[in-house]
């Protein structure tokens, strides 16, 4: 008799717990669950190009330092090395210095 009982409680909570996972994927077909999922999914890509422009961004920005870097104290960025462009960068910006200057006068 104790031995019935068990098994016929082991088979209530099979049971529950069955009815339980099915009723929950059962859900996610819904209308509301497939709109839910879609949701969640847009939402994701979304940050997922959100990150992936931030990136960009910061590539940029730290490709624009080098070059702005490299041009100011004369330096190639490729690795053929120009003496004459040595200082160009300085140069141009006093240059440009003097033209604002008699701009004004």
């Amino acid at each position: 008799m104790i031995r019935r009982l068990l098994w016929l409680g082991v088979g209530i909570g099979v049971g529950v717990v069955v009815v339980r996972l099915v009723t929950r994927q059962a859900r996610k077909f819904t209308p509301a669950g497939l709109a839910g999922t879609a949701q969640e999914s847009i939402g994701h890509a979304a940050g997922s190009v959100r990150s992936f422009m931030d990136d960009v961004r910061d590539g940029m920005a730290d490709r624009e330092e080098q070059l702005f870097a490299a041009f100011s104290d004369g330096v190639s960025i490729e690795p053929v090395d120009l003496p004459w462009a040595h200082g160009v960068g300085s140069k141009f910006y006093q240059f440009k210095q003097q033209q604002e200057g008699e701009q004004q006068r």
